[in-house]
């Protein structure tokens, strides 16, 4: 099973030592995912592309190396081809053909051939030859050069023919880690999502940073979205989690700021905070999900006021996006569903706060605000690798029942992904089995008979144990886990 990888077209136009050293990131950080997805692949550097060579034909590792592939920054689309070996045109067109026969059959067609090496023939004979092969030997309706039904693909090097079967679009942007770190602060909501997702995709390694405002279940909810974001589009590099404690600081600007700069004040605690991590972290930059005039706290002058308080750099990707641009993006990457179902944790709610911040005023309402709360918070601070944050060992964990044969009465609910139960569905004989992607959760509850124990089912078993753990203090439902030790899971993860 053979991919031909080509590069997301910024790349191609970079300076030779630049391009070069891309290529070489993007085919490194392939190696590790298909490593990670316990994918046997080699990956091979071809200069204008990469080959990946899959070692394996089962429909399943074709799916997941498609996905690996949609997914990885710095991949402009890619090509799922057979390839074999000619000697003359004619057995180049005869491997086509039958790669295409199926796909022409009723339909109008066109010939599209790139061709490298020395050959007899240039790429428009070949097309000619094909086309006219391809109309008299299949059932094709006829060739169409504007508008045809299926486009026949391939590519000639040498002396072999590299049919294209499907087309894979890409991610684009740059291979990740290629353009240095950032620290993105997170609350879990489209805009923090998405705008952290287009850090990765740009070829940032991007760490994030929490401040916790709503208790162990909002930062629970923010860890879930941005292990998701990570597993999903950047994968190839561990970065760090950071949570900082904000709910004294929040009782501390209630307390002692001018209600009409509350929200000015939060957001300068919280790039003081986010720098101070980035700090201790050596990033240089700082990343947020503010967009010009969608807030009040986000206006020019007031985002001006808020950076005066760091002196690194502030990258805002969604500045000049329109907040259903931001939503349709956040559906597109899949983190909607995470943001719709995240509680709201405002933090301060100002009355008539002020759009036109004026530095002075601001500096001067902050002198009553306690400083050393500030430094307290960062102390208390947390740092996690990402890949660590769902896995860690929770409180209470440990009284969760594990069940491995559930009994007759016993509903299981599978909380995976929706993608991840596409790929591998769970199926019992014995057992009603229901669908509730974790972030569901909470909103669904009442779709619940409480007179039934139900079983939470993820892959590893970790997120059922947490969210089991969570329901169980806060419902009069009984929860545990469903553990099937016996089923087949190499391939897929938690989110």
């Amino acid at each position: 099973m053979k991919f031909v990888v080509k590069l997301f077209p910024e790349i191609t136009i970079k300076s030779k030592s630049a391009r070069k050293q891309m290529t070489k990131i993007l085919r490194q950080n392939l190696q590790v995912l298909f490593r990670q997805h316990l994918l046997s692949a080699d990956v091979r550097n071809k200069w204008d592309s990469l080959l990946v060579v899959l070692n394996h034909e089962d429909d399943v590792s074709r799916r997941k190396a498609i996905e690996i592939l949609s997914h990885t920054p710095g991949i402009g689309f890619s090509l799922e081809i057979g390839e074999y070996e000619f000697s003359t045109l004619d057995e180049a067109y005869q491997r086509v053909r039958d790669e295409y026969r199926e796909r022409v059959a009723g339909k109008t067609f066109c010939v599209r051939i790139k061709r490298a090496g020395h050959h007899e023939f240039t790429s428009h004979q070949a097309e000619i030859y094909m086309g006219g092969g391809i109309l008299k030997e299949t059932e094709a309706k006829s060739v169409s050069l504007k508008s045809p039904e299926v486009v026949v693909t391939a590519e000639i090097r040498n002396d072999r023919v590299q049919v294209v079967r499907q087309q894979i679009k890409g991610l684009g942007g740059y291979p990740l880690g290629s353009q240095g770190e950032v620290l993105s602060l997170i609350s879990g909501g489209f805009d923090s999502t998405v705008a952290s997702y287009l850090m990765t995709r740009r070829g940032l390694k991007t760490h994030y940073c929490f401040f916790n405002l709503g208790g162990s279940a909002h930062e629970i909810g923010v860890k879930q979205v941005a292990h998701y974001l990570w597993s999903t589009y950047g994968e190839s590099h561990k970065v760090k989690f950071v949570t900082v404690p904000f709910e004294e600081i929040v009782t501390e600007i209630l307390t002692n700021i001018e209600t009409s700069q509350m929200g000015v004040v939060l957001k300068r605690m919280m790039l003081r905070a986010a720098s101070r991590v980035a700090d201790d972290l050596r990033i240089p930059a700082l990343v947020t999900g503010e967009a010009v005039a969608q807030v009040a706290s986000q206006t020019i002058t007031n985002l001006a006021v808020i950076d005066r308080v760091t002196d690194h750099m502030v990258l805002r990707p969604l500045a000049a996006m329109d907040k259903q641009d931001i939503i349709n993006t956040a559906r597109r990457i899949g983190t909607e569903a995470f943001a719709a179902n995240m509680p709201e944790y405002c933090g301060v709610i100002s009355i008539n706060p002020t759009t036109m911040g004026d530095r002075k005023r601001v500096e001067e309402t902050e002198q009553n605000f306690d400083m050393d709360v500030l430094e307290r918070a960062l102390s208390r601070s947390s740092t996690q690798r990402i890949d660590e944050v769902i896995t860690e060992a929770e409180s209470g964990l440990d009284d969760v029942p594990v069940v491995e044969t559930p009994g007759l009465s016993d509903v299981i609910i599978d909380i995976r992904h929706p993608g991840e139960i596409a790929d591998n569905p769970l199926s019992l004989a014995n057992n009603k089995v229901v669908e509730i992607p974790f972030y569901e959760l909470d909103s669904r509850i009442r779709e619940l008979d409480g007179e039934q124990r139900h079983l939470l089912y993820c892959q590893k078993g970790t997120m059922s144990r947490i969210h089991a753990h969570h329901l169980n203090l806060e419902t009069d439902i009984a929860f545990g886990v469903f553990d099937e030790p016996d089923r087949k899971r190499p391939l897929a993860e938690d989110v």
